[in-house]
């Protein structure tokens, strides 16, 4: 076989399809007809020499030189997207001041701002890493120009605010929980094995100062599941959270996005905890209609907040 040259747009017409999981949506994303995308795929498993996906019921799913094609295919379009947006954008200037809630910092920033800072050096960043009521403040006093954060009410109808994705709440423990000889887990354990009575200890709680809207979301729900709870430890920084978790004070309630290593989800198999609700990640723009830098940061945050999710969160 001779040397192999993938094409760009065959490139993204399947990326776009994996991720939407149809590749009808991709086309009309696209905006190319769904035979289109058909040739372009064929043509890509023909360049390949080898299929890339195969049927699963009535869906389709990767092969394994699909799944390792799709990696590869990731970041050349990032390096081609780069690429235009340095080319087009190498006279831009002046600042983006962008709002991050702590979790979405450390797991995000690194990727999209490297991206950003080759693409417009010109252009400086400010940043600002807060909880959600603090930016959505910032926001309202014209001090930010981009945020992403945690929302659980999010208005379809704003057009100043996308849903990035959506993710279920987890309840977060240590990561050496098997040790943990706490007693209110220790009960926790037994009455969800069946045992006789009730919930003697309060489940404990390591929750984010108020104003938070997780509080009411995790106390409303023990308390409709008929579970006693108290608050165990509060805190303005998600690091503190997690250190209070790990060390076994109590449980925490966070998405699975962005968790250090100390601490992990918790399976409800086997304990009383309830189901928790989902909750959405929003990206809200100050503007409307904003500034080229401002809209560039914000597409990059998206892509490196979906290409994180598909890597890391199981």
């Amino acid at each position: 076989m001779g040397q192999v040259t993938y094409d760009i747009d065959m490139l993204r017409s399947f990326s776009t399809g994996i991720a939407l999981g149809s590749y009808a949506r991709a086309a009309d994303r696209l905006g190319r007809s769904t035979s289109a995308v058909s040739a372009q795929l064929k043509k890509l498993e023909s360049q390949s020499g080898t299929p890339l996906l195969r049927k699963s019921g009535r869906g389709l799913e990767l092969t394994d030189a699909g799944e390792t094609l799709l990696a590869y295919a990731h970041r050349l379009l990032a390096l081609n997207d780069e690429a235009v947006a340095a080319v087009r954008g190498t006279d831009l200037q002046g600042r983006v001041r962008l709002g991050l809630q702590e979790d979405l910092g450390e797991a995000v920033l690194p990727e999209a701002l490297g991206r950003f800072a080759r693409a417009h050096p010109k252009v400086r960043i400010e940043a600002c890493v807060a909880t959600s009521a603090v930016l959505r403040e910032r926001l309202a006093l014209g001090q930010l120009d981009l945020a992403m954060f945690w929302d659980v009410g999010l208005d379809a109808a704003d057009q100043h605010t996308d849903s990035v994705l959506r993710l279920p709440l987890q309840w977060i423990g240590p990561a050496d929980l098997d040790a943990l000889d706490a007693p209110w887990w220790q009960q926790l354990q037994k009455v969800g094995r069946g045992a006789q009575g009730d919930l003697q200890e309060p489940i404990p709680l390591v929750v984010v100062d108020a104003p938070c809207p997780l509080r009411e979301i995790v106390t409303t729900t023990l308390e409709r599941a008929g579970l006693p709870w108290r608050y165990v430890f509060t805190s303005s920084s998600l690091a503190a959270l997690w250190a209070a978790t790990s060390a076994g004070l109590g449980l925490c309630v966070r998405t699975p996005f962005g968790l250090p290593a100390h601490v992990r989800t918790i399976e409800r198999t086997g304990t009383v905890l309830p189901a928790l609700p989902q909750i959405t990640l929003a990206l809200r723009r100050a503007s409307s209609e904003p500034e080229p830098p401002v809209q560039r940061l914000a597409e990059l945050l998206t892509e490196s907040v979906q290409q994180n999710v598909r890597v890391r969160v199981p």
